[in-house]
């Protein structure tokens, strides 16, 4: 199969695109995890000429994309049909039922019902994993990949749900790609060691073309960034946060970002405004790495921020 063309990202200076013009369009960023997952389906399915890669530069992004594509200004998101919507996994289902091509989702029943409790799972899946990139210990990673390796004992077959290749691993292989960089690189831990199954799985993903030109993310970058999050916590302890309540709410803060919510919960130990000062360089620190709208992180202060007792 002949390498697709990468467009370059788009910068501030991009002139924006025939918006709306029919044209369907996936606004993503080729290192983000979440983008790279739409990414997948869209090449599984068949559909490069059908929807158009549209990736933009996220540390410094058009002002039209927020301004008239997409208002929460993250990524991804695909304009279609004169709308556009956003969120990884209701954009893959979207695609799934709108155009041709494998489906990626089961018919049977029960292949239905692993599916939801898989994707129910992934947000404590990925916490447990972070939990272990901000301490010594790889308890919490061994649990995660523990459960990833039980899953596949429900049914035969290289992948999550047997020998369809669907949402399911879709959702996950992205995660796994940077995770096991990073916990072999900085804790020599080999997430694959005892777990069989999980070693077929990754081995067979990796043989599927539509997941293979999507591997864009560079390990040393990986490793720099995840290595530059978790410093920034220890930072965060130093200085009087209570680290075990700012990491298990770590879901909540990204919420905070994107506009899902107004307010959030920080415990000092003593210095109340340092906390705060801290939980704001955090996000200030880290938010061009994720695929998230910068602009948000400066209302931080203005946010309501309920100190808990």
């Amino acid at each position: 199969m002949a390498a697709e063309y990468l467009p370059p990202p788009l910068d501030a200076t991009a002139q924006e695109p025939a918006l709306f013009d029919g044209t369907t369009r996936f606004y993503m960023t080729y290192t983000c995890p979440f983008a790279q997952r739409v990414w997948i389906a869209r090449n599984y399915k068949g559909l490069q000429d059908k929807i158009k890669l549209v990736p933009l530069n996220l540390q410094n992004r058009p002002a039209w994309y927020k301004e008239k594509v997409y208002s929460v200004n993250k990524v991804p998101s695909l304009e279609h049909n004169g709308k556009v919507m956003g969120e990884s996994i209701d954009l893959i289902k979207y695609v799934d039922a709108n155009f041709e091509g494998p489906s990626l989702l089961p018919d049977d029943p029960e292949k239905k019902k692993l599916f939801e409790e898989l994707l129910s799972h992934i947000d404590r899946f990925a916490g447990m994993v972070f939990t272990t990139f901000k301490g010594d210990s790889t308890s919490e990673a061994a649990a995660a990949f523990d459960h990833l390796e039980h899953a596949h004992t429900k049914y035969d077959g290289p992948f999550l749900l047997g020998d369809e290749f669907s949402l399911a691993d879709i959702a996950f292989i992205p995660l796994v790609e940077r995770f096991q960089i990073y916990l072999s690189e900085v804790f020599k831990y080999d997430i694959t060691e005892g777990r069989p199954k999980l070693a077929v799985w990754i081995e067979a993903v990796n043989k599927i073309d539509a997941y293979k030109q999507t591997k864009k993310a560079d390990p040393k970058e990986i490793v720099a960034l995840y290595k530059m999050m978790f410093g920034v916590l220890f930072c965060l302890y130093s200085f009087n946060l209570d680290y075990e309540y700012f990491s298990s709410n770590y879901l909540s803060y990204q919420k905070l970002l994107t506009g899902e919510r107004n307010s959030c919960r920080c415990r000092p130990r003593s210095d109340e405004i340092a906390t705060i000062i801290w939980l704001c360089v955090y996000l200030c620190v880290t938010v061009n790495k994720l695929c998230l709208d910068q602009s948000n992180v400066f209302c931080v202060l203005r946010i309501n921020v309920v100190l808990a007792s």
